[in-house]
């Protein structure tokens, strides 16, 4: 702050907020997609927002961490706190992307594929919401449903593949 109470920003400040917001932004829209190498590229991003935004919070760099010799102005010496964090956040990082990176190639090596699919019970969801919708345009009283009680026999299970039983995964040849 300067002497009128005024707060000045510096310009790395408001850079490094910039770049952190945007590495947030984009890690969340790529941890939000279908493709599991997409959500681990998102979790990275997400990652190294993490760390800037935690160097970042230490204050401007160059000054430093101990000033001897004269009294101390608490505003005047780099806090080591957040560059302690940032290095727990990169090991903490680190290990879960190797984490993350694993399963999803075990889910490739199982399913051929590193598309997040639908389950059982999102297909229930998705069909309820979808006979709602039909019992609302056609304003019947009673609200019953055509196909019986609402539970259905098969729940989609025959659309999943238990490849478990013939020791493959789709796609794989023995």
């Amino acid at each position: 702050m300067n002497g009128a109470g005024d707060i000045t920003l510096n310009t790395l400040d408001v850079t490094m907020a910039v770049v952190v917001g945007g590495l947030f932004t984009i890690g969340f829209h790529l941890m939000l997609q279908r493709s599991l190498m997409r959500i681990v590229l998102g979790f990275i991003l997400l990652g190294h927002g993490t760390n800037l935004l935690l160097l970042v919070a230490g204050g401007t760099p160059g000054r430093p961490p101990v000033l001897e010799g004269k009294p101390v102005d608490p505003a005047e010496p780099a806090d080591p706190l957040p560059q302690a964090m940032a290095l727990t956040s990169i090991v903490i990082t680190f290990g879960l992307t190797a984490f993350l990176m694993v399963l999803a190639y075990r889910s490739w090596r199982l399913s051929g594929s590193d598309e997040v699919r639908d389950d059982v019970e999102d297909r229930r969801i998705a069909r309820r919401h979808a006979d709602t919708d039909q019992e609302t345009d056609t304003d019947e009283p009673g609200g019953g449903d055509e196909r019986g009680d609402g539970d259905d026999a098969d729940d989609g299970e025959s659309d999943h593949r238990d490849h478990r039983d013939h020791g493959t995964a789709p796609g794989e040849h023995r």
